[in-house]
Protein backbone atom coordinates (compact mmCIF):
# COMPACT_ATOMS: atom_id res chain seq x y z
CA UNK A 1 0.00 0.00 0.00
CA UNK A 2 1.59 3.53 -0.82
CA UNK A 3 1.29 5.88 2.13
CA UNK A 4 -0.45 8.92 0.98
CA UNK A 5 1.40 12.43 1.33
CA UNK A 6 0.29 13.85 4.45
CA UNK A 7 0.46 10.72 6.29
CA UNK A 8 2.74 10.86 9.71
CA UNK A 9 5.85 10.52 7.52
CA UNK A 10 5.50 13.23 5.54
CA UNK A 11 3.61 15.59 7.71
CA UNK A 12 3.26 19.44 6.47
CA UNK A 13 3.69 22.59 8.10
CA UNK A 14 1.41 25.06 8.50
CA UNK A 15 1.89 27.27 5.28
CA UNK A 16 -1.06 29.65 5.83
CA UNK A 17 -4.47 30.48 7.60
CA UNK A 18 -6.47 27.83 8.03
CA UNK A 19 -9.58 27.43 4.93
CA UNK A 20 -11.93 26.94 7.76
CA UNK A 21 -13.54 29.48 9.77
CA UNK A 22 -13.18 29.65 13.75
CA UNK A 23 -16.61 27.70 14.63
CA UNK A 24 -15.66 24.27 15.85
CA UNK A 25 -13.46 23.74 12.92
CA UNK A 26 -12.26 20.11 12.91
CA UNK A 27 -9.86 19.64 15.72
CA UNK A 28 -6.07 18.71 15.11
CA UNK A 29 -5.84 16.20 17.30
CA UNK A 30 -8.40 14.13 16.06
CA UNK A 31 -6.96 14.81 12.38
CA UNK A 32 -3.56 13.79 13.91
CA UNK A 33 -5.19 10.46 15.08
CA UNK A 34 -5.04 9.07 11.37
CA UNK A 35 -2.37 6.48 10.53
CA UNK A 36 -3.74 6.10 7.17
CA UNK A 37 -3.49 2.79 7.64
CA UNK A 38 -6.26 1.34 4.78
CA UNK A 39 -8.25 -0.72 7.15
CA UNK A 40 -11.50 1.50 6.22
CA UNK A 41 -11.11 0.97 2.61
CA UNK A 42 -12.85 -2.23 2.58
CA UNK A 43 -16.02 -0.69 4.50
CA UNK A 44 -16.29 2.44 2.65
CA UNK A 45 -19.16 2.54 -0.26
CA UNK A 46 -17.44 5.24 -2.29
CA UNK A 47 -14.29 3.99 -1.96
CA UNK A 48 -15.87 0.47 -3.11
CA UNK A 49 -17.41 2.20 -5.82
CA UNK A 50 -14.87 3.67 -7.29
CA UNK A 51 -11.18 3.43 -5.87
CA UNK A 52 -10.43 6.98 -5.23
CA UNK A 53 -7.87 7.86 -3.00
CA UNK A 54 -9.78 10.89 -1.73
CA UNK A 55 -13.40 9.12 -2.10
CA UNK A 56 -11.90 7.70 1.20
CA UNK A 57 -12.26 8.33 4.86
CA UNK A 58 -7.89 8.68 5.24
CA UNK A 59 -8.42 11.06 1.83
CA UNK A 60 -10.72 13.13 3.11
CA UNK A 61 -9.28 13.23 6.16
CA UNK A 62 -5.41 14.33 4.33
CA UNK A 63 -7.90 17.09 3.04
CA UNK A 64 -9.05 18.01 6.05
CA UNK A 65 -5.60 18.61 7.18
CA UNK A 66 -4.83 20.29 3.77
CA UNK A 67 -7.20 22.72 4.31
CA UNK A 68 -6.74 23.59 7.73
CA UNK A 69 -2.97 24.17 6.86
CA UNK A 70 -3.47 26.80 4.58
CA UNK A 71 -3.20 24.55 1.32
CA UNK A 72 -6.41 24.47 0.15
CA UNK A 73 -9.51 26.08 0.14
CA UNK A 74 -12.82 24.56 0.87
CA UNK A 75 -14.42 25.39 -2.88
CA UNK A 76 -14.00 23.04 -5.44
CA UNK A 77 -12.13 19.15 -5.30
CA UNK A 78 -12.44 19.76 -1.46
CA UNK A 79 -16.21 20.41 -1.21
CA UNK A 80 -16.93 17.68 -4.07
CA UNK A 81 -15.06 14.64 -1.96
CA UNK A 82 -16.86 15.61 1.08
CA UNK A 83 -20.15 15.74 -0.28
CA UNK A 84 -19.65 12.25 -1.84
CA UNK A 85 -19.10 10.78 1.34
CA UNK A 86 -22.47 9.18 2.91
CA UNK A 87 -21.25 9.28 6.30
CA UNK A 88 -22.19 6.01 7.07
CA UNK A 89 -20.06 5.84 9.48
CA UNK A 90 -18.22 2.27 8.52
CA UNK A 91 -14.92 3.41 8.77
CA UNK A 92 -15.42 4.62 12.57
CA UNK A 93 -16.40 0.69 13.24
CA UNK A 94 -13.72 -0.51 11.08
CA UNK A 95 -11.04 1.86 12.56
CA UNK A 96 -7.90 -0.26 14.87
CA UNK A 97 -6.68 3.50 16.11
CA UNK A 98 -10.36 4.53 17.10
CA UNK A 99 -10.45 7.83 14.58
CA UNK A 100 -13.33 9.65 14.97
CA UNK A 101 -14.37 10.09 11.60
CA UNK A 102 -17.53 10.78 12.77
CA UNK A 103 -16.65 13.69 14.94
CA UNK A 104 -14.19 15.45 11.57
CA UNK A 105 -16.92 15.06 9.59
CA UNK A 106 -19.98 16.87 11.67
CA UNK A 107 -17.73 19.94 12.26
CA UNK A 108 -16.49 19.70 8.23
CA UNK A 109 -19.94 19.60 6.93
CA UNK A 110 -21.22 23.14 8.48
CA UNK A 111 -17.59 24.94 7.49
CA UNK A 112 -18.90 23.93 3.47
CA UNK A 113 -22.44 25.27 3.83
CA UNK A 114 -21.39 28.21 5.88
CA UNK A 115 -18.35 29.44 3.55
CA UNK A 116 -19.11 27.41 0.07
CA UNK A 117 -21.75 29.05 -2.40
CA UNK A 118 -23.28 26.34 -3.97
CA UNK A 119 -24.25 26.47 -7.35
CA UNK A 120 -28.20 27.81 -7.61
CA UNK A 121 -29.93 24.64 -8.95
CA UNK A 122 -28.32 22.88 -5.88
CA UNK A 123 -29.07 25.07 -3.51
CA UNK A 124 -32.89 25.17 -4.27
CA UNK A 125 -33.25 21.53 -4.65
CA UNK A 126 -31.74 21.05 -1.22
CA UNK A 127 -33.47 24.19 0.48
CA UNK A 128 -36.56 22.46 -0.87
CA UNK A 129 -35.86 19.06 0.74
CA UNK A 130 -35.62 20.58 4.04
CA UNK A 131 -38.76 22.85 3.51
CA UNK A 132 -40.27 19.54 3.46
CA UNK A 133 -39.08 16.46 5.51
CA UNK A 134 -39.08 18.11 9.06
CA UNK A 135 -42.25 19.55 8.99
CA UNK A 136 -45.07 16.69 9.70
CA UNK A 137 -47.70 19.49 8.59
CA UNK A 138 -45.87 19.85 5.36
CA UNK A 139 -45.63 16.22 4.75
CA UNK A 140 -49.54 15.36 5.51
CA UNK A 141 -50.75 18.18 3.05
CA UNK A 142 -47.79 16.66 0.21
CA UNK A 143 -49.28 13.22 1.18
CA UNK A 144 -52.71 14.42 -0.82
CA UNK A 145 -51.22 14.87 -4.00
CA UNK A 146 -48.62 12.31 -3.48
CA UNK A 147 -52.08 10.07 -2.48
CA UNK A 148 -53.82 10.77 -6.34
CA UNK A 149 -50.49 10.74 -8.26
CA UNK A 150 -49.88 7.07 -7.22
CA UNK A 151 -53.34 6.09 -7.99
CA UNK A 152 -53.07 7.46 -11.58
CA UNK A 153 -49.60 5.94 -12.20
CA UNK A 154 -51.41 2.53 -11.30
CA UNK A 155 -53.81 3.19 -14.08
CA UNK A 156 -53.46 1.42 -17.65
CA UNK A 157 -52.48 5.42 -18.75
CA UNK A 158 -50.31 6.07 -15.78
CA UNK A 159 -48.60 2.82 -16.72
CA UNK A 160 -48.18 4.36 -20.40
CA UNK A 161 -47.37 8.02 -19.99
CA UNK A 162 -45.54 8.52 -16.76
CA UNK A 163 -42.30 6.71 -17.47
CA UNK A 164 -41.49 8.92 -20.72
CA UNK A 165 -42.16 11.93 -18.76
CA UNK A 166 -39.93 10.74 -16.12
CA UNK A 167 -37.23 9.80 -18.43
CA UNK A 168 -37.04 13.47 -19.33
CA UNK A 169 -36.58 14.69 -15.40
CA UNK A 170 -33.45 15.84 -13.96
CA UNK A 171 -32.11 13.10 -12.24
CA UNK A 172 -32.75 14.18 -8.78
CA UNK A 173 -35.84 15.03 -9.54
CA UNK A 174 -36.75 11.11 -10.74
CA UNK A 175 -34.59 9.89 -8.24
CA UNK A 176 -36.99 11.54 -5.71
CA UNK A 177 -40.07 10.14 -7.67
CA UNK A 178 -38.98 6.90 -7.22
CA UNK A 179 -38.19 6.69 -3.60
CA UNK A 180 -42.16 8.32 -2.46
CA UNK A 181 -43.42 5.64 -0.17
CA UNK A 182 -46.84 3.90 -0.57
CA UNK A 183 -49.21 6.94 0.46
CA UNK A 184 -52.40 6.26 2.23
CA UNK A 185 -54.48 9.21 3.94
CA UNK A 186 -55.91 7.65 6.58
CA UNK A 187 -52.38 6.94 8.21
CA UNK A 188 -50.86 10.04 7.46
CA UNK A 189 -53.20 11.78 8.61
CA UNK A 190 -53.69 9.31 11.91
CA UNK A 191 -52.07 10.31 15.34
CA UNK A 192 -50.86 8.20 18.13
CA UNK A 193 -52.34 8.07 21.07
CA UNK A 194 -50.84 10.54 23.74
CA UNK A 195 -50.79 7.49 26.60
CA UNK A 196 -51.40 3.81 26.49
CA UNK A 197 -50.81 2.08 29.70
CA UNK A 198 -48.83 -0.77 30.11
CA UNK A 199 -50.52 -4.58 29.45
CA UNK A 200 -50.24 -6.23 33.06
CA UNK A 201 -47.87 -5.31 35.65
CA UNK A 202 -45.59 -1.94 34.63
CA UNK A 203 -41.97 -2.20 34.07
CA UNK A 204 -41.10 1.06 32.85
CA UNK A 205 -42.61 4.43 31.40
CA UNK A 206 -41.10 5.73 28.12
CA UNK A 207 -41.73 8.59 25.90
CA UNK A 208 -41.52 8.00 22.02
CA UNK A 209 -40.14 10.09 19.70
CA UNK A 210 -43.18 9.61 16.55
CA UNK A 211 -40.48 11.42 13.90
CA UNK A 212 -41.12 13.01 10.82
CA UNK A 213 -40.87 10.82 7.79
CA UNK A 214 -41.91 7.97 10.07
CA UNK A 215 -44.99 8.97 11.81
CA UNK A 216 -46.86 10.66 8.08
CA UNK A 217 -45.94 7.83 5.71
CA UNK A 218 -44.41 4.84 8.18
CA UNK A 219 -47.11 5.18 10.85
CA UNK A 220 -47.68 1.81 11.09
CA UNK A 221 -44.32 1.12 12.41
CA UNK A 222 -45.05 3.83 15.16
CA UNK A 223 -48.39 1.73 15.98
CA UNK A 224 -46.67 -1.14 16.03
CA UNK A 225 -44.07 0.37 18.62
CA UNK A 226 -46.48 1.84 20.72
CA UNK A 227 -48.55 -1.88 20.99
CA UNK A 228 -45.16 -3.61 21.26
CA UNK A 229 -43.57 -1.56 24.19
CA UNK A 230 -47.38 -1.61 25.94
CA UNK A 231 -47.30 -5.37 25.71
CA UNK A 232 -43.73 -5.99 27.24
CA UNK A 233 -44.85 -3.72 30.47
CA UNK A 234 -44.05 0.21 29.17
CA UNK A 235 -46.52 2.96 30.05
CA UNK A 236 -46.26 5.34 26.60
CA UNK A 237 -46.37 8.52 26.32
CA UNK A 238 -46.40 10.00 22.79
CA UNK A 239 -46.00 13.85 23.20
CA UNK A 240 -48.37 15.34 20.66
CA UNK A 241 -46.93 18.76 19.98
CA UNK A 242 -43.46 17.19 19.61
CA UNK A 243 -41.66 18.16 16.44
CA UNK A 244 -38.48 17.10 14.19
CA UNK A 245 -35.39 16.37 15.88
CA UNK A 246 -32.92 17.96 13.62
CA UNK A 247 -30.93 14.72 11.97
CA UNK A 248 -31.28 15.70 8.80
CA UNK A 249 -30.17 18.88 9.22
CA UNK A 250 -27.33 18.20 11.46
CA UNK A 251 -26.22 15.04 8.91
CA UNK A 252 -26.35 17.51 5.72
CA UNK A 253 -24.19 20.49 7.94
CA UNK A 254 -27.43 22.93 8.95
CA UNK A 255 -25.58 23.07 12.26
CA UNK A 256 -27.98 25.95 12.68
CA UNK A 257 -31.45 24.75 12.18
CA UNK A 258 -30.53 21.54 13.70
CA UNK A 259 -29.56 22.71 16.99
CA UNK A 260 -32.42 24.79 16.80
CA UNK A 261 -34.68 21.63 16.54
CA UNK A 262 -32.38 20.18 19.32
CA UNK A 263 -33.26 22.52 21.95
CA UNK A 264 -36.96 22.19 21.46
CA UNK A 265 -36.82 18.81 21.43
CA UNK A 266 -34.94 18.66 24.92
CA UNK A 267 -37.41 21.27 25.96
CA UNK A 268 -40.40 19.17 25.07
CA UNK A 269 -39.01 15.76 26.71
CA UNK A 270 -36.98 16.62 29.60
CA UNK A 271 -40.10 17.29 31.79
CA UNK A 272 -41.86 14.15 31.04
CA UNK A 273 -42.27 11.76 34.08
CA UNK A 274 -40.35 8.86 31.82
CA UNK A 275 -37.69 6.87 32.42
CA UNK A 276 -36.20 6.40 28.60
CA UNK A 277 -36.93 8.42 25.38
CA UNK A 278 -37.56 5.99 23.13
CA UNK A 279 -36.48 5.92 19.09
CA UNK A 280 -37.71 3.79 16.06
CA UNK A 281 -35.71 5.52 13.69
CA UNK A 282 -31.71 4.98 13.45
CA UNK A 283 -30.70 8.31 12.27
CA UNK A 284 -32.91 9.91 14.69
CA UNK A 285 -31.62 8.25 17.57
CA UNK A 286 -27.81 8.96 16.66
CA UNK A 287 -28.41 12.39 16.46
CA UNK A 288 -30.50 12.82 19.47
CA UNK A 289 -27.70 10.49 21.61
CA UNK A 290 -25.23 13.30 20.03
CA UNK A 291 -26.92 16.33 21.82
CA UNK A 292 -24.76 16.30 24.51
CA UNK A 293 -21.60 16.42 22.49
CA UNK A 294 -23.78 19.29 19.80
CA UNK A 295 -24.70 21.63 22.91
CA UNK A 296 -21.51 21.21 24.85
CA UNK A 297 -20.00 24.36 24.81
CA UNK A 298 -23.44 26.04 25.23
CA UNK A 299 -23.22 27.12 29.24
CA UNK A 300 -27.54 26.94 29.05
CA UNK A 301 -28.24 23.91 27.22
CA UNK A 302 -25.15 21.69 28.05
CA UNK A 303 -26.16 20.24 31.09
CA UNK A 304 -29.36 19.72 30.01
CA UNK A 305 -28.65 17.83 27.07
CA UNK A 306 -26.53 15.61 28.86
CA UNK A 307 -29.59 14.81 30.93
CA UNK A 308 -31.16 14.21 27.76
CA UNK A 309 -28.84 11.87 25.60
CA UNK A 310 -28.52 9.69 28.58
CA UNK A 311 -32.24 9.16 28.76
CA UNK A 312 -32.19 8.22 24.80
CA UNK A 313 -32.05 4.59 23.61
CA UNK A 314 -33.56 2.84 20.48
CA UNK A 315 -36.16 0.36 21.29
CA UNK A 316 -34.57 -2.64 20.69
CA UNK A 317 -32.35 -1.64 23.47
CA UNK A 318 -35.16 -0.87 25.53
CA UNK A 319 -36.77 -4.52 24.34
CA UNK A 320 -34.02 -6.25 24.61
CA UNK A 321 -33.18 -5.27 28.64
CA UNK A 322 -36.43 -6.33 29.24
CA UNK A 323 -37.19 -10.33 29.95
CA UNK A 324 -39.74 -11.01 26.90
CA UNK A 325 -42.89 -11.76 28.95
CA UNK A 326 -45.79 -11.33 25.80
CA UNK A 327 -46.13 -14.66 24.51
CA UNK A 328 -44.79 -14.87 20.82
CA UNK A 329 -46.49 -16.94 18.19
CA UNK A 330 -44.05 -18.63 15.91
CA UNK A 331 -43.53 -17.33 12.61
CA UNK A 332 -41.88 -19.71 9.70
CA UNK A 333 -39.83 -18.07 7.27
CA UNK A 334 -35.99 -16.64 6.35
CA UNK A 335 -35.86 -12.86 7.63
CA UNK A 336 -33.09 -10.75 6.63
CA UNK A 337 -31.35 -8.26 8.64
CA UNK A 338 -30.02 -5.31 7.51
CA UNK A 339 -27.99 -2.88 9.73
CA UNK A 340 -28.93 0.37 9.27
CA UNK A 341 -25.88 2.50 9.30
CA UNK A 342 -26.66 5.02 11.92
CA UNK A 343 -28.59 2.05 14.13
CA UNK A 344 -24.72 -0.26 13.71
CA UNK A 345 -22.18 1.97 13.23
CA UNK A 346 -23.01 5.41 14.84
CA UNK A 347 -24.98 3.28 17.78
CA UNK A 348 -23.12 0.48 17.85
CA UNK A 349 -26.29 -1.32 17.87
CA UNK A 350 -26.30 -4.47 16.63
CA UNK A 351 -26.61 -7.43 18.76
CA UNK A 352 -30.24 -6.07 20.34
CA UNK A 353 -32.17 -6.17 17.33
CA UNK A 354 -31.37 -9.61 16.76
CA UNK A 355 -31.98 -10.75 19.96
CA UNK A 356 -35.20 -9.19 19.68
CA UNK A 357 -35.91 -11.01 16.08
CA UNK A 358 -34.27 -14.28 17.66
CA UNK A 359 -37.07 -14.11 20.72
CA UNK A 360 -39.98 -14.90 18.02
CA UNK A 361 -40.16 -18.77 17.23
CA UNK A 362 -39.33 -20.38 13.82
CA UNK A 363 -37.81 -17.67 12.38
CA UNK A 364 -34.58 -18.25 10.45
CA UNK A 365 -32.60 -14.93 10.99
CA UNK A 366 -29.82 -13.77 7.81
CA UNK A 367 -27.02 -11.94 7.97
CA UNK A 368 -26.17 -9.95 4.46
CA UNK A 369 -23.14 -10.27 2.81
CA UNK A 370 -21.07 -6.79 2.60
CA UNK A 371 -23.43 -6.33 5.78
CA UNK A 372 -21.17 -2.80 6.98
CA UNK A 373 -21.74 -1.26 3.06
CA UNK A 374 -24.29 1.22 3.30
CA UNK A 375 -27.58 0.81 0.54
CA UNK A 376 -27.39 4.07 -0.32
CA UNK A 377 -29.97 5.85 1.27
CA UNK A 378 -27.76 7.70 3.86
CA UNK A 379 -30.37 11.01 4.79
CA UNK A 380 -30.65 12.90 1.86
CA UNK A 381 -27.46 10.91 -0.26
CA UNK A 382 -29.90 9.31 -2.55
CA UNK A 383 -31.46 12.08 -3.63
CA UNK A 384 -28.73 14.73 -4.44
CA UNK A 385 -26.31 11.79 -5.42
CA UNK A 386 -28.77 9.54 -7.01
CA UNK A 387 -26.32 7.62 -9.48
CA UNK A 388 -23.51 6.63 -6.50
CA UNK A 389 -26.82 5.78 -4.04
CA UNK A 390 -28.15 3.69 -7.12
CA UNK A 391 -24.93 1.40 -7.56
CA UNK A 392 -25.14 1.17 -3.97
CA UNK A 393 -28.78 0.81 -4.24
CA UNK A 394 -28.37 -2.29 -6.90
CA UNK A 395 -25.21 -4.09 -4.73
CA UNK A 396 -27.25 -4.12 -1.15
CA UNK A 397 -30.31 -5.72 -3.52
CA UNK A 398 -28.58 -8.01 -5.16
CA UNK A 399 -26.57 -9.22 -1.44
CA UNK A 400 -30.46 -9.49 -0.19
CA UNK A 401 -31.39 -11.75 -3.05
CA UNK A 402 -28.49 -13.51 -2.80
CA UNK A 403 -29.88 -15.19 0.61
CA UNK A 404 -33.66 -15.62 -0.42
CA UNK A 405 -34.90 -13.96 2.57
CA UNK A 406 -39.18 -14.42 2.36
CA UNK A 407 -39.16 -10.71 4.64
CA UNK A 408 -36.28 -8.12 4.83
CA UNK A 409 -36.38 -6.27 7.97
CA UNK A 410 -34.17 -2.75 8.96
CA UNK A 411 -34.94 0.04 11.50
CA UNK A 412 -34.80 3.02 9.27
CA UNK A 413 -37.33 4.77 6.79
CA UNK A 414 -34.51 5.88 4.11
CA UNK A 415 -33.70 1.91 4.32
CA UNK A 416 -36.36 0.84 3.40
CA UNK A 417 -37.10 3.00 0.74
CA UNK A 418 -33.97 2.66 -0.62
CA UNK A 419 -33.84 -1.43 -0.87
CA UNK A 420 -37.60 -1.46 -1.79
CA UNK A 421 -37.01 0.27 -5.11
CA UNK A 422 -34.37 -1.37 -6.09
CA UNK A 423 -35.34 -4.75 -5.59
CA UNK A 424 -38.66 -4.08 -7.06
CA UNK A 425 -36.92 -2.38 -10.16
CA UNK A 426 -34.40 -5.30 -10.46
CA UNK A 427 -37.24 -8.04 -9.94
CA UNK A 428 -36.48 -10.95 -12.68
CA UNK A 429 -39.59 -13.45 -11.47
CA UNK A 430 -42.46 -11.37 -12.78
CA UNK A 431 -44.59 -14.42 -11.01
CA UNK A 432 -43.17 -14.00 -7.44
CA UNK A 433 -44.73 -12.14 -4.88
CA UNK A 434 -42.79 -8.48 -3.55
CA UNK A 435 -41.00 -9.28 -0.83
CA UNK A 436 -42.37 -7.98 2.86
CA UNK A 437 -39.93 -5.47 3.80
CA UNK A 438 -40.76 -4.20 7.76
CA UNK A 439 -39.35 -2.50 10.61
CA UNK A 440 -38.07 -5.32 13.32
CA UNK A 441 -41.00 -4.43 15.58
CA UNK A 442 -43.33 -4.86 12.94
CA UNK A 443 -42.52 -8.27 12.92
CA UNK A 444 -42.44 -8.15 16.98
CA UNK A 445 -45.91 -7.08 16.90
CA UNK A 446 -47.35 -9.75 14.17
CA UNK A 447 -45.65 -12.69 16.86
CA UNK A 448 -47.39 -10.91 20.47
CA UNK A 449 -50.60 -10.53 18.36
CA UNK A 450 -50.83 -13.73 16.30
CA UNK A 451 -51.65 -11.81 13.11
CA UNK A 452 -50.31 -11.90 9.72
CA UNK A 453 -47.49 -10.34 8.76
CA UNK A 454 -47.83 -7.04 7.08
CA UNK A 455 -46.75 -6.80 3.69
CA UNK A 456 -45.53 -3.29 4.15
Amino acid sequence: MTTPAGSPETKLPQNGPSAFDAHHPPQRDLLDDCVHCGFCLPTCPTYQLWGEEMDSPRGRIYLMDLAAKGEISLEGPFTEHIDRCLGCMACVTACPSGVQYDKLLESVRPQIERNVPREKSDKLFRDAIFALFPYKRRLRAAAVPGALYQKVRATRLGRRVLPRILDKLPARLAATESLLPPVQLKEAFARLPVYTPAVGERRARVALLSGCVQDVFFHRVNEATVRVLAAEGCDVVVPRDQQCCGALELHAGRESGALARARRTIARFESLDVDTIVTNVAGCGSSMKDYAHLLADDPEWAERAAAFSARVRDVHEVLADLEPRAPRHPIRGRVAYHDACHLGHAQKVRAQPRAVLRSIPDLELLDLPEAELCCGSAGIYNMVAPEAAADLGARKAANVRSVDPDIIVTANPGCLLQIGKHLTGSETDPERAPVPLLHPVQLLDASIRGTVVPRT
